[in-house]
């Protein structure tokens, strides 16, 4: 989501710790199902590409674990799914099939039968700081929107309102920006041309999301018609 709040965390300290621990293993898993998504195409564990990105990957998983506010991760687990846009799950279902079972598996096998020419290390060094800063990007959004969610809706129950701090202040739409270059970054770590199409794919479906949101944020959300007469564009400035 695109908003902000300066609340403070409301629920127990030690449930939040528990609720943070869940989510932390959940991506330990998530990373090791990623990396047999890898490992199988490829045939071989012998693939120095897929350790630096599992390593990469885990590390930023780990970030997201501690960022993101304990109290939205409880609600989502049961009371945030109410009020859910039905054009939402599509959506979302169909990048989580693209970034985490298209790209790793393309990838894979794309290793094993090298359908790709070789990505010289200049470039995969690239890609590897641009992956790093578009998780820094969406990180930062997360540490400063306790809203921050991977559900469309307005979290009326949690007080939900417009704050503009953080990297809000120069796009709406921060988390998606991240999003979209650190996916774009994935294949060209993994040494993979082809990767690329699928990654490409869940780039426009955020950016499709992204219009969405944000027409259900100016319908819904007090405050937010107001928010865009300063934050004038949504994921690029001076252009969208």
């Amino acid at each position: 989501m695109t908003t902000t709040s300066d609340k403070s965390n409301t629920i127990p300290k030690r449930q939040s710790m528990r609720v943070t621990l869940g989510y932390g293993l959940k991506n330990f898993f998530g990373v090791a199902f990623y990396g047999l998504l890898l490992f199988i195409p490829a045939g071989t564990l012998a693939w120095p590409h897929a350790w630096v990105y599992l390593a990469l990957f885990l590390i930023v998983l780990i970030a997201s674990s501690i960022t993101t506010d304990p109290e939205l991760l409880r609600d989502e687990r049961g009371v945030g799914q109410t009020g859910r846009k039905g054009w939402d799950l599509g959506l979302v279902s169909t990048y989580g099939i693209l970034t985490t079972i298209a790209v790793p598996i393309l990838a894979g096998f794309d290793w094993r039968y090298g359908w790709s020419a070789d990505i010289p290390l200049w470039l995969i060094i690239l890609a590897v700081i641009i992956y790093a800063l578009g998780w820094a990007f969406g990180l930062w959004a997360m540490a400063v929107n306790r809203f921050f969610s991977k559900i469309v809706r307005i979290q009326h129950e949690r007080g939900h309102h417009v704050i503009d701090k953080g990297p809000y202040r120069y796009v709406r739409h921060p988390g998606y920006v991240g999003g979209i270059i650190h996916n774009l970054g994935t294949p060209i770590i993994l040494g993979s041309w082809w990767a690329l199409i699928p990654a490409a794919l869940a780039g426009l479906l955020m950016v499709i999301r992204t219009g969405l949101e944000d027409r259900t944020l100016q319908d819904e959300l007090e405050g937010y018609k107001g928010y865009t007469e300063h934050v004038h564009y949504r994921l690029i400035p001076g252009i969208w």
